[in-house]
């Protein structure tokens, strides 16, 4: 892979903005887009919030925290228009919007004045990178590099190339990642939302299905899982946990779990969300919300993640 000196940040919304920050604590100039209206105060608004994440996180001693965010706000800059902004990076990250045809019509914009064989990433959540190339030149260096939000903390990365792209740029890709912290994972196969939404979407359907037809509320949903399966999700994935939860190994726990599994997934009914549905799913998040008083959650959920991705990192979790 060619050596990386810039990269460009297109469109700069919360997961762009958290990129943006994430690559300048990288040593990395950045350039930035955005046509949004206020996108550049809002975008270095977010960064100096995301820097003062990645300050306590990186456990600088080395400077001060107000010299640390102003040396890196000196590495970044915005652009008006996106040929400016892309025609010099050596590695991009894009993250418009979720729509398959503004993404295509992105996608030509990019291929058509950024360097040929600059590596074209794109943030998104479920399309598929080879929808997304169809109408490109030099589709071949365009990858999925999907991360999990904020990006600036948490380190997975989803990484799968189209139908066009050529496999030395994944595995450039997948390189680039890896040396900067990341952890990136290569999907073999192109699937609607990808792997980790895929895991996180079934347990959202079963949680509101739960609460659509009266189990329990939203609040005892966020308390079955954060006082229970969410902590060991924590430190180990769902295969290590099957295989700790029999002595005898994974076999053994299905064989053991496997039957009533098979039950409960058989009594799992077909959920499809409506604006009515969307409604009630709202009052019952906000009254839970309402009931936590003033605490910033947005605040304590970054909190909570610098500690536990310290923790993983002093205990070497895989």
């Amino acid at each position: 892979m060619k050596s990386v000196n810039k990269v460009a940040i297109i469109g700069t919304g919360v997961i762009g903005a958290s990129w943006a920050a994430f690559y300048l604590s990288k040593g990395f100039q950045v350039s930035a887009f955005d046509p949004a209206a206020d996108a550049e105060l809002n975008l270095t608004t977010r960064v100096q919030t995301y820097l003062l994440d990645l300050f306590e996180l990186e456990e600088q001693k080395q400077s001060d925290l107000e010299s640390y965010i102003t040396g890196l706000l000196n590495n970044l800059r915005f652009y008006q228009n996106i040929a400016d902004a892309v025609k010099d990076a050596d590695f991009i990250q894009e993250n418009g919007p979720e729509r398959i045809d503004l993404k295509k019509q992105l996608y030509v914009q990019l291929t058509q004045n950024c360097p040929e064989d600059t590596i074209i990433a794109s943030s998104s959540s479920g399309l598929k990178i080879s929808d997304i190339q169809q109408d490109c030149v030099y589709p071949e260096r365009i990858v999925l590099g999907h991360p999990f939000n904020p990006p600036h903390l948490l380190p997975l990365v989803e990484i799968i190339g189209g139908e066009k792209t050529h496999t030395k740029y994944i595995q450039d890709a997948f390189e680039f990642y890896q040396s900067l912290g990341k952890k990136p994972i290569l999907i073999q196969k192109e699937v609607k939302g990808h792997v980790a939404n895929r895991l996180q979407s079934a347990i959202w359907r079963e949680a509101f299905y739960l609460v659509s037809e009266g189990v329990c509320s939203a609040e005892d949903i966020d308390t079955a899982i954060t006082n229970g399966p969410g902590l060991r999700w924590a430190i180990f994935g769902p295969y290590l946990n099957m295989q700790l939860a029999n002595q005898q190994g994974f076999k053994a726990a299905m064989h053991h779990l496997g039957e009533p599994m098979s039950e409960w997934w058989a009594d799992m009914k077909p959920y499809t969300l409506t604006e009515e549905k969307i409604e009630m799913l709202d009052d019952a998040t906000q009254q839970f919300v309402n009931s936590l008083g003033d605490k910033n959650l947005q605040l304590l959920r970054n909190q909570a993640l610098l500690k536990t991705l310290k923790m993983r990192a002093e205990l070497d979790l895989p």
